[in-house]
């Protein structure tokens, strides 16, 4: 991972090689334009991220902002991350049919989709998921998802 030394998201973007900042800023209009309602753009982690600010849910584990997707610029690729679907075995499923549908070169980590070029990366489905979890019912997600941690551990 290349850790960004940026602190604003503007700094972050101008750190990058022109064709990299083009690919990156179409993919964030693309999730801007559909992110839902609360979520806040920020600077985090090194990289840009949509988050439930801390004021509207403070009970992290680590004391952080729940972070639902991100944009990052790394070292051999960019990765958009999605929290969201990726903690939903049926829109995880269901992104990667549609996703491999597109024809585009599939290349995924945990819980990020790595690009090396925009022309690799389907915008309207990156979009689509983004929608796909409004604030509240990630919070509650969430929520459930610690529960069931903490009942195991």
């Amino acid at each position: 991972m290349m850790k960004s030394t940026a602190t604003t998201i503007s700094d972050y973007l101008a750190d990058m090689p022109p064709e990299r900042r083009t690919a990156i800023e179409k993919v964030r209009n693309t999730i801007m334009a559909y992110l839902p309602e609360g979520y806040e753009e920020t600077l985090n982690w090194g990289m840009i991220t949509y988050q439930v600010p801390l004021d509207v849910y403070p009970d992290t584990y680590n004391k952080k902002p729940l972070m639902y997707a991100a944009l990052a610029n790394q070292k051999n690729h960019m990765a958009v991350y999605l929290t969201g679907i990726y903690m939903d075995e049926n829109l995880n499923q269901e992104f990667e049919s549609k996703y491999r549908e597109t024809g585009k070169r599939y290349d995924v980590g945990k819980s990020c989709v790595r690009f090396r070029k925009l022309d690799d990366l389907p915008l309207e489905l990156i979009g689509e998921s983004i929608a796909a979890i409004g604030m509240d019912e990630f919070i509650e997600r969430t929520k459930g998802l610690s529960a069931r941690k903490t009942k195991k551990g």
